[in-house]
């Protein structure tokens, strides 16, 4: 006594295990991000000069911050009049 139906033979064959809860969360993290990506960049031809303007522009920021005259840094001094 084999298989009742031929065609269903190599069926178990066929079949894709499932991966483990964990590496599945990882891949569609992972692919997520590469959507975000590409929504983000839509339309932009060089992607990383974008990153590096930006980049820069946070920097001159913080480094605008840190020699603001509220930080002790050089602005002007208001004399007292007596």
């Amino acid at each position: 006594m084999g298989m009742c139906l031929p065609c269903l033979g190599g069926a178990a064959d066929d079949v894709v295990p499932t991966p483990d809860p964990e590496t599945r969360r990882r891949q569609l993290a992972e692919a997520a991000e590469k959507r975000q990506k590409e929504t983000t960049y839509r339309g932009v031809k060089n992607p990383e000069a974008v990153e590096r303007k930006k980049k820069k522009q946070e920097e001159m920021k913080k480094q605008e911050m840190t020699t603001s005259p509220s930080g002790g840094g050089g602005g002007l001094k208001v004399g007292l009049l007596i």
